[in-house]
Formats: structure tokens, C-alpha cells, sequence
């Protein structure tokens, strides 16, 4: 089963372009001077899309990532996720689009040690509001998709880092989202994980993910379709 299995038809992917589009996005915190921590920024990426964001520590990415998960709102301009736009929506419904249209991977994982893999990701199903008949089948299914589904039935602390990450991967796509938005997703992985999570990224992108990578990395950040970069709270496309 591809990704495509899980998130929908080729034209329903098609026709939610763009997936992600900041119209003059802008972040700024109070203080005395204030800080802008993300200037006037315009994004857009479409449905199918594999974009990374590259920049140093204290660049923005951290502001950046909160607003594309909807863990932050800009002070200016306006967010629209799969079209629609996220400003005046209150946070009930903020939880309910990110359980639903974003699949989140971090760098520290945040899997519940005491719970299997399976269990993992079921959990995620039902957050976002799978049919409990669709449940089971949907995790497994995303879990085959990964790799792991020969270790069903363990707990994530037996489990090496790559296969943590994988086993996010899945929790994260299994609600079929919009976007998948990763966090430093190789952060905490060896160079031969990293490069297995990395591979697994490029196949789900050719399966038509949509992917948003935000990273300080650069080899992380050139495996991406688009590559833009973040400094001082400023994003610019790389040519």
C-alpha cells in the first residue's frame, strides 16, 4: 500500500493545492524594543510538494514551525491551511485541524514508552476521528508502509532511533493529512538512520506526501524539491 492509498485519490490530492500559504505572515512578541521574530513572509506550497526550511538556531524556524502547526498565531497576515484560513478559529477547532489535516515528526519522537508501535498509532486514529471500524487496518497499514511492521508488538524503548522515527512516520500519515510537517526529524538519529529516514521521506514525496522539512541541516534540507532559507526572521527561496 502507498501513501496515496492512505491519503486519497491523485485527484483528491490534486485538489488541494495549495496545501500550506502564508499571505504576509508576521510574528512579532512583545518587549521593549519588540521582537519581530518572523518578518512579513509570503509561502505557498502545493499539494505533491517537498519544501524544506533551513536556518541557524535563533533564526525563526521555532516561530515558523508553531505557526505551521497551529501552535501559534502570527499578529499579522493570514494562514491558510488546505485553503482555508485559520485566523478567528478557536482552539477546539485549532486541535481538530491539527489532528486531521496535520501529521506532525519531531525530533525527540514523543512516542508513549509503555505503549506498543501499534498501539502508537492507533492512538492517532482516534484523535483524529477514524472510524473505529477503519482503525486497526489504517495503523497497520501505515506501519507496513514504513518498514515496521515486524515489530507490532514492541514497545519503543526496545526499538532503535530509526525505527522510532519510522514508527512516527507512521502515526503521523495515518490520518491521511494535508501536510506532514517534520520538526529537525534526524536530530536524534546516527548518520545510517538518518539517511534510512530520509530515503523513506523521498518515497513518500514520489508517492505524492506533501512534505514540509524544518531543519538546521543543510544535507537534510537538499533532499527536498524546494529548499528555502530562514535568517533574522526572513525567509528566501533557494535557487
Amino acid at each position: 500500500m502507498t501513501v496515496l492509498d492512505l491519503l486519497g485519490s491523485p485527484e483528491q490530492v490534486q485538489d488541494r493545492a495549495p496545501v500550506v500559504e502564508l499571505r504576509a505572515v508576521a510574528r512579532q512578541f512583545s518587549g521593549d524594543p519588540p521582537v519581530h521574530a518572523l518578518h512579513p513572509t509570503d509561502l505557498r506550497v502545493d499539494a505533491g510538494e517537498y519544501v524544506s526550511v533551513v536556518g541557524p538556531s535563533g533564526s525563526g524556524k521555532s516561530t515558523l514551525l508553531h505557526l505551521l502547526g497551529l501552535l501559534d498565531s502570527p499578529t499579522d497576515g493570514e494562514y491558510l491551511l488546505d485553503g482555508r484560513p485559520t485566523s478567528g478559529v478557536g482552539e477546539r477547532e485549532r486541535a481538530a485541524l491539527r489532528a486531521t489535516r496535520i501529521g506532525f515528526v519531531f525530533q525527540a519522537f514523543h512516542l508513549l514508552p509503555h505503549r506498543t508501535v501499534l498501539e502508537n498509532v492507533l492512538l492517532a486514529t482516534v484523535y483524529s476521528g477514524v472510524p473505529r471500524a477503519e482503525r486497526r487496518d489504517r495503523a497497520v497499514a501505515a506501519l507496513e508502509r514504513v518498514g515496521m511492521a515486524h515489530r507490532l508488538d514492541f514497545v519503543p524503548t526496545v526499538l532503535s532511533g530509526g525505527e522510532r522515527q519510522r514508527t512516527a512516520v507512521a502515526r503521523a500519515v495515518v490520518a491521511r493529512p494535508a501536510v506532514l510537517l517534520a520538526d529537525e526529524p534526524t536530530g536524534n538519529l546516527d548518520s545510517e538512520s538518518s539517511q534510512s529516514v530520509l530515503a523513506l521521506f523521498d518515497e513518500l514525496h514520489a508517492e505524492g506526501l506533501t512534505l514540509l522539512v524544518i531543519t538546521h541541516d543543510d544535507d537534510v534540507s537538499a533532499r527536498a524539491q524546494r529548499r528555502v532559507r530562514i535568517a533574522d526572521g526572513r525567509l528566501r527561496e533557494i535557487a
